[in-house]
Formats: C-alpha cells, sequence, structure tokens
C-alpha cells in the first residue's frame, strides 16, 4: 500500500531463525518459519505473523481484483455452519472423518464449514426469485477446515487454511459455460500476476460433482499432485482424470482356457518366473469391499491399481480391502488365486480398458496352486463395467496425439467446476423463467488456495539463501538494511523515510547491536525483491542497491537509489 510507515525490524514481531524446524519436510515450511512469516499453533494449523499476513494479504488483493473485474460480487459466510443442508445434498455422511463435526450447547449439529456451496445456494434461494436476478457470481475470501488425517509440509497440507470460493449461478447450460470461461481466464490472470508457473489440467470432478473440471497446478517438487503433461502436443491432465481408449482386439486364433499347475505362485512375481513370461501377460485381480460387497478390480499384471481412481469411481461408497475374514467367509475366493472367469454374479467384475474384449490373459483359476491361460474377455469371462483404474506411468501414451507422457508433481493452487444442478435439485433452487414457470438453476463452483499460494510461490521461486518473492506479493518493496552502527543506521532511515514518500513499501533493518553479516543473511532469508544497503561508503552518502534474485548489485548515491527504484 502506497505511503504505508516503514517497517522497523527493531520493532517487527518477527524472530528469524538459523536452524530448519525439525518437522519441516519440505522448502516452503522450512522457509516460511525461519524467515519469521508464520509460526505452528498446532498440527495442520498455523498462525501467520507480520511479515507473513502481508504476503498473504498482497494474495489476496490480486485474487480479489480479478475476482471484481468480472463482475463478482463479495459476500462473508460464516464458518460454523448448520447441518441441514449438507444432510439435504447428503455431505454430512460423504465427506468423511475429513468433515468436522460439532455440537453447542443445546445438541445441535454443526460443522465446520470445508467449502459452501450448500450456503451459497441457500443465499440464492433467498434473495433471486425471477431469471432477471440472474446471472450472478458470489464469492468470499475465508478460512475453510478439513480434518486431514496427516496434515503436513506447513501451510501447504493444514487442517484450517485460507480459500476463494465462487459460485455462478445462472438459468441455462450456455450461461454456466460463459461463467466458466469467465473464471478460467480470471485464474489465468491471478497466476500470472502472482508470478506463479502454473498448468492447467483436465481433472475429475470428484466429490463436489458435476461435469467439466480443471486443476491449476504449480509444478513443484512438493506436490502431492500427479500430473502429466505431453511434450508434443498442450495436452496436461492429472493422473486422476486420464482415460485409456478401449481397444478391442480379434481373439479367433487363441486356443481354448486351459488350467495349468503353478504351486506357490499367489503373486504376479513368483507366477511370471515360475511360467517364464513378462508380467504384462497376466491378469491382476484386486479384491476391494464396496460398501461391504466384494468387488474385483482387473489390470494387466504389470500395472499398479490407482485406488484414488476407485475410490472416486465408486463415491460416495466406502471402499476398503478385502481382509483374512473376509476370505473365510467365501471359500469360492482363493487368495492368490482369483479369476474373472466363474465368478458369475457372485462378485461384480470391474475391469481397466486395457482388459479389452479379445484380449488373452494367464490368470488365477480359482484354485489353490493353479492358473489358467489363453483367458479371453468376452469369451471365457465378462466384465461387468470398465473403468480406468490404473496408475498412470511415464511414457503412456498421450490421449491426444500418442507421444509418451512425462509426469511431474504439482500442488493444487485452484480448481473450477461446472457442477450444474446437483446442488440446486437438492436444495430446490428455482427461478420464475421468461414463460412464467419455474426453471431450476444451475451452478459453478471454483477455488483459489490463498494460503496454499503463498506455499506454492515459496516453493518456486526460492533459492539456498532463502524466499525471493515476487515484487507484487512481497512484503515491501525494498528492504533498507543498515550494515552499521550509528552513521548507518541514520543513512538507512533517512533514505527509508524518502523511499516510503515516494510510494514504496519499505522494510529496514535498523537493530542495533546485530553484525552486518546477520542482517546481510536475513535479507537474503527474507526474500524481499530489492536490498539496498548503507554501508561502509554511507558517509559519501553512498548505497550499494543488489536484486536479491539475479544477486545484481550496483552502487548508487541516495537520489540515484530512489530514482531507481521508483521508475
Amino acid at each position: 500500500m502506497a505511503n504505508a510507515p516503514v517497517q522497523r525490524m527493531s520493532q517487527l514481531m518477527a524472530k528469524t531463525l538459523r536452524d530448519d524446524p525439525a518437522d519441516a519436510e519440505v522448502l516452503s515450511h522450512k522457509l516460511l518459519v525461519r524467515a519469521g512469516y508464520v509460526r505452528r499453533t498446532a498440527a495442520g494449523i498455523w498462525s501467520w505473523l507480520p511479515l507473513g499476513k502481508k504476503v498473504l494479504a498482497n494474495v489476496e488483493r490480486i485474487v480479489r481484483e480479478e475476482m471484481d473485474a468480472i463482475g463478482a460480487q463479495e459476500v462473508s459466510l460464516p464458518a460454523l455452519l448448520p447441518r441441514e443442508p449438507y444432510d439435504a445434498t447428503g455431505r454430512w455422511d460423504e465427506y468423511g472423518p475429513e468433515l468436522f463435526r460439532l455440537n453447542d450447547r443445546k445438541g445441535g449439529d454443526y460443522l465446520l464449514g470445508p467449502t459452501h456451496e450448500e450456503i451459497f445456494t441457500l443465499i440464492v434461494k433467498d434473495q433471486a426469485s425471477s431469471y432477471k436476478d440472474l446471472p450472478v457470481i458470489l464469492y468470499q475470501i475465508q478460512t475453510k477446515f478439513r480434518d486431514e488425517a496427516r496434515p503436513r509440509a506447513g501451510i501447504l497440507r493444514g487442517r484450517e487454511f485460507l480459500m476463494k470460493d465462487s459460485y455462478s449461478f445462472d438459468t441455462e447450460d450456455e450461461g454456466l459455460a460463459r461463467s466458466y470461461a469467465l473464471h478460467r481466464e480470471a485464474y489465468q490472470r491471478v497466476f500470472e500476476r502472482l508470478g506463479l508457473d502454473y498448468r492447467i489440467c483436465a481433472a475429475t470432478a470428484g466429490a463436489m460433482g458435476g461435469s467439466k473440471s480443471e486443476e491449476f497446478l504449480a509444478p513443484a517438487e512438493a506436490g502431492e499432485d500427479t500430473f502429466a503433461d505431453c511434450p508434443n502436443c498442450d495436452f496436461a491432465a492429472n493422473t486422476e482424470a486420464i482415460t485409456y481408449e478401449l481397444k478391442p482386439v480379434d481373439a479367433a486364433a487363441v486356443p481354448a482356457l486351459e488350467e495349468i499347475p503353478t504351486p506357490d505362485t499367489p503373486t504376479i512375481e513368483t507366477l511370471a518366473a515360475h511360467l517364464g513370461v513378462q508380467a504384462s501377460e497376466t491378469l491382476k485381480n484386486l479384491l476391494v469391499k464396496v460398501d461391504g460387497e466384494i468387488i474385483a478390480v482387473g489390470v494387466p499384471g504389470d500395472r499398479e491399481v490407482d485406488m484414488d481412481k476407485v475410490e472416486a469411481h465408486f463415491a460416495p461408497g466406502v471402499v476398503e480391502m478385502v481382509t483374512e475374514a473376509d476370505f473365510a467367509g467365501r471359500p469360492d475366493l482363493v487368495r492368490g488365486y482369483v479369476g474373472p472367469q466363474g465368478l458369475g454374479e457372485k462378485v461384480k467384475y470391474v475391469a481397466d480398458p486395457r482388459v479389452a474384449p479379445g484380449t488373452a490373459w494367464i490368470t488365477g483359476a480359482n484354485k489353490d496352486g493353479m492358473h489358467a491361460k489363453h483367458v479371453v474377455a468376452g469369451r471365457d469371462f465378462e466384465v461387468d463395467e470398465y473403468v480406468d483404474v490404473v496408475v498412470v506411468q511415464e511414457g503412456d501414451p498421450c490421449p491426444n496425439c500418442g507421444t509418451g507422457l512425462k509426469l511431474d508433481r504439482a500442488i493444487e493452487i485452484g480448481h473450477i467446476f461446472q457442477l450444474g444442478r446437483k446442488y440446486a435439485d437438492a436444495l430446490k433452487l428455482d427461478v420464475l423463467g421468461q414463460n412464467g414457470k419455474p426453471v431450476r438453476v444451475t451452478m459453478g463452483s471454483y477455488g483459489i488456495g490463498v494460503s496454499r499460494a503463498v506455499a506454492a510461490l515459496a516453493e518456486q521461486t526460492a533459492d539456498e539463501q532463502g524466499l525471493c518473492w515476487p515484487a507484487e506479493v512481497a512484503p515491501a518493496d525494498v528492504h533498507v538494511v543498515a550494515a552499521g552502527k550509528a552513521l548507518q543506521i541514520e543513512l538507512a532511515l533517512e533514505v527509508s523515510e524518502k523511499l516510503r514518500a515516494a510510494g514504496l513499501r519499505v522494510l529496514v533493518d535498523d537493530r542495533a547491536g546485530v553484525s552486518p553479516g546477520v542482517k546481510f543473511t536475513d535479507a537474503e532469508l527474507i526474500g524481499v525483491p530489492k536490498i539496498l544497503v548503507a554501508g561502509r561508503r554511507s558517509g559519501e552518502g553512498v548505497l550499494e542497491l543488489k536484486d536479491r534474485k539475479s544477486g545484481e548489485r550496483e552502487e548508487l548515491t541516495v537520489d540515484e537509489a530512489i530514482a531507481r527504484l521508483t521508475a
């Protein structure tokens, strides 16, 4: 903010640390704590100190400006919410253990909001009665709560976090598509202004529901998402959203099914070694329970089952692995030797599209120590449902052009959904149409991880010395360092006031009794884009200006430094 008071480090409520926190695993966690931006309050719960709050506020400002630019209207809704709307949409139960549930003194059920689709829907239901009231986009920047099983990586995966969530309301699908496009473009502007390297990736809707969905991912080693990027075309997608085309083959020449003895081969590895075949020639059959019902999932033996895909497909059903007790109760299921042939109606069989009609496999014979070869999909067994459930591998073909895909880790910083009428149906959100008849409203949901964006920026821009903020989000425009005693401190304060008067945000290290080496180290660690040092030539009115990112240095007079910094 222009003409904000100079922030003096002698008065700043923040202490830098020389060593990494013992529990820190990722770079952003280490540096944000060491540089005095955040402090841990409890597992997955963080306090923002003055420098951190400035960066967070800058991210909020950029998000707010771009949302306002598309005509969105800001509101502020409560974080403490009643159970009833979430019962109506089914999410009170579907959300599972990540939902913070609590009771008031009268025994009423409440939750801490993880997202606010239901409440925004009810606001529009209360305020909009006619098609003339729509379209509308509402948004808020607010704290959200999710009871993560393993909060980790500092502010990247916490139980309390700051998020911008917005919702569009239209009377027709074409309007929803326009609102979605507006958000997509706004998000591009947000992330470009923040200075983030990002990819727009096709994604699954998951528990949110709806149709079209895209994620904005920031490539980083600390990321928990894996995305696939095609080096030949513009295809990019979260690996959970990549599907393989079903390609039937001709099995006319495949011999009849034949059972063969294969003692002590309960795993794909032991089976392939025993028979001298490739794992890709075998069929792996994983047994899971969905709401207690046993289901078999078939994939080629050289591929792993992506349990996130399985869980997403069967949501809101609860997916669990089968246990010894399950096998004990089902003598027809032989552990380590399960094959799809003969399962019939007893067990539903779900297969990856790579197990296409006509493909032949070596698989379990449903007898201890026995397998079967020449087992053909569509001839010897039927697939009840095809679902792409394998873990995507480096080199898998691009769905667009066939080129081998590259896999990278990334941090999810934004997600946009075309929700459709899921929540409007559940909460009966209608307005009167042009013909005087009720019209069911269609919705979009759009999120940006505001606090997460801070961590993503730290991950992408930091170097060996510390944080290195892009100019628009940094806690100050210039960090003035008094590298000495009274004379240098006096000059540092004088130039800081002149810079402030010129409209710059200034952090000045005016601490007495702190060595120049410590001050220089702290300046690198804190990461303000420009560092201006009042050092050995202060008596001549000469300062050293350093660019934090490039490391370039030059000596300038006070007037030259001010002119350079305000240019």
